[in-house]
């Protein structure tokens, strides 16, 4: 596995970006992919894959840098419904567990503070599975 991280994504399509998991870190191609994605929505619309992608990249980046409450308070908040069913379907069941608790009770701060402990705790490899379900799900995530 390389340690190299690809910087951003440039128009490649879904089996370039895919092709690159040899060079370079899964973190940066998954990224990528949510680029990617946001680049194609605005000008049609989202499969359920894609959504899928964005709310799980939305997640590891609101969560890893300010908590579940950081997630709820930003735009990263139109996922909440979506992300627990997003995560099952990548297989990361813990994940989703502890997210749909965080989505139960997302007005409570003690609630998503434990939510917050079990989430950096939680060993499911989150990136790696994600890129491995969009490999299996590469005709329905179309860039470039």
């Amino acid at each position: 596995m390389s340690s190299d991280f690809l910087a951003s994504y440039g128009g490649q399509t879904t089996d370039q970006l895919i092709e690159l998991d040899q060079r370079y870190r899964i973190d940066s191609i998954v990224l990528a992919f949510e680029q990617g994605i946001q680049q194609a929505a605005e000008k049609r619309p989202l499969t359920q894959e894609e959504s899928y992608v964005l709310a799980v990249e939305a997640l590891e980046r609101e969560v890893n840098n300010g908590g579940y409450s950081q997630f709820f308070s930003n735009s990263s908040s139109e996922w909440a419904d979506t992300i627990a069913a997003a995560l099952r379907a990548i297989g990361c069941p813990k994940t989703a567990d502890i997210s749909a608790k965080a989505v139960a009770n997302r007005e409570d701060e003690k609630a998503l503070s434990e939510c917050d402990e079990r989430y950096y705790a939680n060993d499911e490899p989150i990136a790696d599975r994600l890129f491995d379900w969009i490999k299996r799900n590469r005709a329905q995530v179309k860039l470039g």
